[in-house]
């Protein structure tokens, strides 16, 4: 005879399952004692089949892993009570969240230049002593000039049964996609022992107790923070950006605000603008911060004759460097506040120019 479910053990896994749906967190059912989700259904196991093609999810059956996942408290509620001893999974991409998963497995530690993929780590730098994913996320911070977001103790931090840590982020700007990836990966990675869960993957939650330990919260923080622009920037210069912001085929940074008779000033700034806004469409090399400055440097020139009216001037800027690189508002403004300071120290006069 079965012996009963643990109460305590379904208090404690539907519990968490749902405190993260309220949070807005999609979740799906792991395996009792596992990090992995459990079997597919009988009828899915001899199929072959997408999971968008799945009947199962639909009817609120928990087949397809993170693909079942979702907020809805009554199949949450008949999940848990079918399997009090399964754990619990988050759906990242569904839920709008980037967690830097890093470990700290006993390996050999591969040659400095695949520590931090596509930066070369200088010989002068000594590695003694580095031995895990804490110390190349560390490396990479302080190569940037911050925190390791280890340390971040104003975001949702979890320690893994295995000594790693989970540093759940929230995506500031949710139409910027990012992929997952493995520290290992010679392909995308952002750094050695330290993978990536997003778009296309999943993470334990806090709370979950599996064969090994139990996921942990660390710090003081419950809830992820924005993941820092510099991050952002990391994971794109990295290639974990799937998605690019959407955009109009002729990006139209003035819309409303416009005046219907297209002033002279507008016919030299739009073209500038125009150029820095199509960079959405390119990922690299596109030349935005010199596109970006160039165009605000006009605008400041522009002001400063009094033929635009500087605020009018800010928000254009900044709709153009928004549509191209959301990732990096921070880095946005300060192009611009920058650029439209050295401008109009030069007012830019258009007699002449039709």
């Amino acid at each position: 005879m079965k012996a009963p479910a643990d109460p305590a053990r379904f208090a404690a896994s539907h519990a968490v399952a749902r405190w993260c749906a309220g949070q807005g967190w999609p979740v799906h059912p792991l395996a009792t004692g596992q990090k992995t989700p459990p079997a597919n259904c009988p009828g899915c196991k001899g199929q072959r089949h997408s999971p968008t093609e799945c009947a199962c999810i639909p009817a609120g059956r928990p087949c397809h892993g993170f693909h079942a996942a979702t907020t809805r408290a009554t199949h949450i509620d008949d999940w848990w009570h079918a399997h009090p001893t399964w754990g619990v999974g988050v759906a990242c991409g569904k839920a709008d969240l980037i967690v830097i998963d890093v470990d700290a497995h006993s390996e050999t530690v591969p040659d400095r230049n695949r520590l931090l993929p596509g930066i070369p780590i200088h010989d002068s730098i000594n590695l003694a002593g580095l031995a895990s994913g804490f110390d190349t996320i560390a490396l990479l911070a302080a190569l940037r000039g911050h925190l390791s977001p280890a340390d971040d103790d104003s975001t949702l931090r979890v320690r893994t049964p295995s000594g790693g840590l989970h540093i759940w982020y929230r995506n500031p700007h949710p139409a910027v996609r990012f992929r997952c990836s493995t520290g290992s990966s010679t392909k995308v990675a952002l750094a050695w022992q330290v993978d990536i869960r997003a778009d296309g993957g999943y993470i334990v939650a806090p709370g979950t107790r599996t064969s090994k330990g139990t996921y942990r919260r660390e710090g003081t923080a419950h809830l992820p923070a924005p993941m820092p622009e510099w991050l952002g920037e990391e994971l794109v210069r990295t290639g974990h950006m799937v998605q690019h912001p959407p955009s109009p085929s002729r990006p139209n940074p003035t819309r409303t605000r416009r005046r219907q008779t297209v002033t002279r000033a507008h016919r030299v700034l739009d073209p500038l603008l125009l150029e820095v806004a199509e960079c959405a469409a390119i990922r690299e090399g596109a030349a935005f911060t010199e596109k970006l400055n160039k165009a605000a440097y006009t605008a400041g020139g522009l002001t400063a004759a009094g033929l635009l009216d500087e605020d009018t001037a800010r928000v254009l800027l900044r709709e153009a460097a928004e549509a191209a690189r959301p990732w990096q508002t921070t880095r946005n403004e300060r192009i611009i506040d920058d650029a439209l300071a050295a401008g109009s120290a030069r007012p830019l006069h258009l007699e002449g120019r039709s």
